[in-house]
């Protein structure tokens, strides 16, 4: 069902309830997402961006409630992966005259994602393509988050639509962020950050002074996933800035995993010597935790405790992968420390702690090791432990 978003521009894309996962199952998706396609009816007719191919057939039957596929003159693909222009094969089957308006380095990726003989025209930061009243505008914006992304502004309605930049993985019957519960949005703007963005924050923030410098007003930002920003649009920007700077909270997080709950009950008693000092933590059991909730977590907290049983000379593999990712998204201003429990032979906090610091985080002190199930006194050097990681914690 196409949508109007303002004046002659319509929301034309697809709402995905049923995704659990993107990216293949690199991240989880637990309330959906949407691929949002916008059709825009000056002199010239244009489309912003397609959708994921499942999706190809739904997205020609919104565009032809409002016009005739065959009668657009320019298809604009911000971005060649497959969830924004899987569709596009088929749109331009249907609108053989249009041209496809990319970045400079989609003249690398289109082509070699999709093998067409299309009618390229490539545009850089600052040219711009009179449709008739209004204007599109486009600005590169490489690496957020791939090489050939890029924005594209359409003056007169004064709307950004910036692709990946200030999405949500987020299904919702509203297309408006003020249509929809405003903590489900929040909480998926920040997911969408920590686990796409987070390796490119400082090009985020380059890339948003130089919007900013611009001068260009913004009535509504509309990306390709999720809601449509309409009310107080620059707040998500604002929320950009922020997490782009990679201030941690003065709060903890434990991640564990535990054969016999040894290790858990260290964990347990960590968070006391947290709690005593006034620190707010959270303990999740990396076995059982969502990686990518777990990453939103770890992202908000300044310190990160690990802690596993030693099992083959190593640690259980459910930790492993966090250690890959703290270093792949290059998560900044973090301190770390590890513990655990063993039998017959010992050592996995000093792997763990090894592996936190190749991944970028500071150590701040000695890894803690209990044989066996934990004792009275072992319980208190655990609770010592959550102290000293509180008094680092809460450092200025």
């Amino acid at each position: 069902m196409a949508i109007q978003v303002k004046g002659n521009v319509h929301w034309v894309g697809v709402v995905d309830w049923a995704l659990t996962h993107f990216h293949g199952h690199e991240l989880s998706t637990h309330r959906g997402s949407s691929y949002n396609s916008y059709l825009i009816l000056d002199e010239k007719k244009v489309l912003v961006d397609a959708v994921w191919t499942p999706f190809t057939e739904q997205l020609i039957r919104n565009i032809s409630e409002v016009i005739d596929p065959a009668e657009l003159d320019y298809i604009v693909a911000n971005h060649a992966e497959v969830d924004h222009s899987g569709a596009l094969a088929e749109v331009i089957r249907h609108a053989p005259n249009a041209k496809v308006v990319v970045s400079q380095k989609g003249m690398d990726s289109f082509p070699g994602n999709y093998h067409g003989d299309w009618d390229f025209q490539p545009v850089k930061t600052g040219d711009s393509i009179s449709i008739g009243q209004d204007d599109l505008v486009f600005v590169e914006a490489p690496m957020l988050h791939w090489p050939d992304s890029m924005f594209t502004y359409l003056t007169g309605h004064n709307i950004l639509m910036p692709n990946d930049a200030f999405g949500q993985h987020y299904a919702s019957a509203g297309r408006f962020n003020d249509e929809v519960d405003q903590q489900e949005l929040f909480e998926e703007a920040f997911k969408y950050y920590v686990n796409i963005l987070t390796p490119f924050s400082n090009l985020v923030l380059r890339k948003i002074d130089e919007l900013l410098a611009l001068n260009l007003p913004v009535d509504i930002i509309a990306p390709s996933h999720g809601v449509i920003w309409r009310d107080n649009p620059l707040q998500i920007v604002e929320k950009y800035q922020q997490w782009a700077a990679q201030k941690p909270e003065p709060r903890a997080v434990i991640l564990y995993d535990t054969m016999w709950h040894a290790t858990e009950q260290m964990a347990a008693a960590i968070g006391e010597g947290l709690a005593e000092k006034d620190v707010d933590y959270k303990v999740l059991h990396m076995a059982l935790t969502d990686r990518n909730d777990a990453l939103v977590e770890i992202f908000k907290a300044r310190t990160v405790a690990v802690g596993s049983p030693t099992v083959n000379n190593g640690f259980l593999s459910a930790l492993a992968p966090i250690f890959e990712e703290i270093k792949g998204l290059k998560m900044k201003n973090k301190l770390g420390a590890t513990f655990g429990s063993y039998g017959w032979s010992g050592g996995a906090p000093r792997i763990l702690q090894q592996r936190l610091a190749d991944a970028g985080v500071d150590i701040i002190r000695e890894p803690l090791e209990c044989k066996w199930q934990p004792t009275a006194e072992d319980l208190e050097a655990c609770r010592q432990f959550g102290r000293d990681l509180a008094a680092a914690t809460l450092q200025e």
